[in-house]
């Protein structure tokens, strides 16, 4: 029998009713505006890596260029290099923290190819065994995962970690 969970205040924000009011929500947090709900947990010289604030799995990170661009083709080559080195760091967070089975990594590039953000932000979703899959997802089921802030705690102290001991 399949069991039909939730996201607590998902639907609202898909439905518009909880978006805040700027042009940009990513970069509305690159620029630390109190408008939007503040998940940073750590910034490079090049990029940002925040909480998705309505994750698919605990620990489900965005990483961003501060640049506001909408494809990864206008990417320069130091972003480049910079959002790939902050993916590999993620990666290691990740596992320090969560230990998945597993990820999701990519971009959503457009309306119709699911982005809801026009801004370009790579999604890291850690995957875990016996979990609802995105199969599922699409198909109805929704899920309730840990409390962002209690995730990202967790991720400062992760970056902190897997930051200082690459030093």
């Amino acid at each position: 029998m399949r069991k039909n969970l939730f996201i607590p205040g998902k639907m609202a924000y898909v439905r518009g009713e909880k978006k805040p009011e700027v042009d940009c929500i990513l970069c509305a947090i690159v620029n630390e505006d109190d408008r939007v709900a503040r998940l940073e947990v750590y910034r490079s010289e090049l990029s940002l890596v925040t909480l998705n604030l309505y994750p698919y799995a605990p620990g489900h990170l965005m990483v961003f260029p501060k640049r506001h661009i909408t494809d990864p083709r206008m990417l320069t080559i130091d972003e480049s290099i910079d959002l790939t080195n902050m993916q590999s760091i993620c990666l290691n967070v990740l596992d320090e923290v969560y230990s998945p089975h597993g990820y999701n990594i990519g971009y959503n590039i457009g309306e119709a190819g699911g982005a809801s953000i026009a801004h370009l932000h790579l999604h890291i979703v850690p995957r875990y065994r016996k979990e609802t899959g995105f199969i599922d997802i699409l198909g109805g089921v929704k899920i309730i995962i840990e409390d962002p802030n209690v995730t990202l705690s967790k991720m400062r102290d992760g970056f902190k970690k897997v930051i200082n001991s690459s030093l």
